[in-house]
């Protein structure tokens, strides 16, 4: 565990967890001290079990042995299950563009909830968060995260979405209070999302972000959005309460806005 000093009602907790480097950033009342460390420690907990279950880089995950046919969905832990349904949900809500099984290079069907699962486990995670009273906090991994201020005087907290042509370049900052920030892109790790009725990359998309109340449905429409390629925007205005930014592989941008306050304007 590691905490970058900075002001002394503000700390910063790094760790590397499920493949990915997740950072909490808290601000106020509790931001440092035995609360602060009891709350990051069980929310690292909640992060390593989903790894544990989830991870489909592990042989021996829940996950893995259920795609390989050496345990039943019957002898799965129960967040197995838990998320097989909610992916069952986010299939049919968005017409099937986003799935969690998809066919590889052989044609056969192999399970991957990954595109689910960082979202839905970071806001389990962020529950250990829920008592420290008084006190901002953002909790991200891999570039997606959840966010809550504390009281109407904090500032919220200012998000910058990353140019997927050269990430070193900010894009547009986005303020969030409370809510979720997901990006959908190609910038890290290469055309790893696919259209799931061609089993091919999008064409003329680079990235999608959204923005909205719940993380798990914020990454579920990001990655949809993205599969869909040139049709993201047209598609994430109909999702309502986010609010989505979409960057064309020509270096375009088009921008989808929410309703009611809070909203951020690209």
């Amino acid at each position: 565990m590691s905490t970058a000093q900075v002001a002394p009602t503000e700390a910063r907790y790094v760790e590397q967890v499920m493949g990915l480097p997740v950072t909490l950033a808290l601000r106020g009342r509790h931001a440092r001290g035995d609360r602060a460390e009891r709350a990051w420690a069980q929310a690292l907990a909640v992060l390593r079990r989903a790894d544990e279950v989830f991870s489909t880089y592990r042989a021996e995950s829940a996950v893995s042995r259920l795609d390989a046919g050496t345990t039943t969905l019957a002898d799965c832990p129960p967040e197995v299950h838990e998320v097989l349904d909610l992916a069952a949900t986010a299939e049919a809500d968005t017409e099937g563009w986003f799935r969690v099984r998809l066919p590889d290079p052989a044609g056969r069907l192999r399970l991957d909830p990954s595109g689910l699962v960082k979202g839905w486990a970071l806001e389990r995670a962020a529950e250990a968060l829920a008592d420290l009273d008084g006190t901002d906090w953002c909790l991200s991994g891999g570039g997606d995260m959840t966010c809550r201020t504390a009281a109407p005087e904090s500032p919220g907290w200012r998000i910058g979405i990353e140019d997927p042509a050269d990430p070193r370049r900010v894009l547009a900052v986005v303020p969030v209070r409370t809510g979720a920030v997901a990006t959908s892109g190609t910038a890290h790790r290469g055309p790893h999302v696919l259209d799931p009725f061609t089993g091919r990359p999008p064409d003329g998309i680079a990235s999608v972000t959204v923005v909205g109340p719940s993380l798990l449905w914020a990454d579920v429409w990001a990655t949809a959005a993205f599969a869909r390629g040139v049709g993201a925007t047209d598609w994430l205005r109909s999702r309502r309460g986010c609010t989505g930014l979409v960057v064309h592989t020509d270096g375009s941008t088009r921008a989808t806005q929410a309703s009611g306050a809070g909203r951020p304007t690209w």
